[in-house]
């Protein structure tokens, strides 16, 4: 068996970092190439797939190989607790983009405009593979494949379609944007098709998004409270959806 490290340093350039046995076992689950996985306890890592997703755990056990934690920690920036890292390879672009311009959709997507915060980005990609959406997009600078959003994500990418474009290249479909200002939530029915856009955690919707969209929307918020956090809202915004009429796969 060629060593880890050097099968490790073969894929790391355009992979896809997998940090900790939940972002392997989901990544597994939906499908994800999976070239090298690393463990520093591979009883351990195995007894834990056996109780928490059996269905992965014959593929890890031919997948995975044991190295000493100081091997493993020179391989990830932010050492996991499972003790367990993979690559895995990056869906291609193309096949991301035919996902989102299929039609009839019957589920949404969801716009992250200008994102900032890596962490808000990955749980937002969680939540989206959780209501079986059909992808999510970012615009702006933040790489939605980013270890760290991959990592908030629990390697649920695999999941769903994730994509970063301009928006003058979003997906087709009736554009709703969440604004303070905008119509109540409760009295829409969000269609299959919708294209859902959320503003930066900093300064909101871009002037440019705002003026593509069909209709603002507001969610329901006590007076004096500011706002809600990103994932709060997709989250909110997602129920909605599958309350009326939408429903996870």
């Amino acid at each position: 068996m060629t060593d880890p490290l050097i099968r490790w340093r073969a894929c790391a350039g355009d992979a896809v970092l997998l940090d900790g046995f939940h972002a392997l076992k989901h990544a597994l689950r939906f499908g994800a190439e999976v070239p090298v996985a690393v463990t520093t306890d591979r009883r351990a890592t195995l007894a834990l797939a056996g109780e928490l997703a059996g269905d992965v755990r014959d593929t890890l056990d031919a997948l995975l190989t044991e190295v000493s934690a100081q091997t493993y920690a020179s391989l990830v920036p932010r050492p996991h607790p499972t003790g367990v890292a993979a690559l895995a390879v990056r869906p291609s672009r193309e096949d991301g983009l035919r996902a989102l311009a299929r039609t009839p959709r019957t589920a949404p997507v969801v716009v992250l405009d200008d994102p900032r915060h890596l962490g808000n980005a990955g749980a937002v990609i969680r939540l989206a593979a959780g209501f079986g959406v059909t992808g999510v997009v970012t615009t702006g600078t933040l790489d939605p494949w980013h270890p760290t959003v991959v990592r908030g994500g629990a390697g649920l990418h695999f999941a769903t379609t994730v994509e970063r474009l301009g928006v003058d290249e979003l997906p087709e479909g009736p554009l709703f944007a969440l604004d303070p200002e905008g119509d109540d939530i409760r009295g829409v029915t969000l269609p299959d098709d919708a294209v859902l856009a959320f503003g930066s955690e900093r300064s909101g919707l871009s002037a440019e998004l705002r003026a593509r969209t069909g209709r603002l929307l507001a969610l329901p918020m006590r007076p004096q409270v500011s706002s809600y956090n990103l994932a709060t809202s997709v989250a909110m915004t997602l129920y909605h959806w599958s309350a009326t009429g939408g429903a996870p796969s």
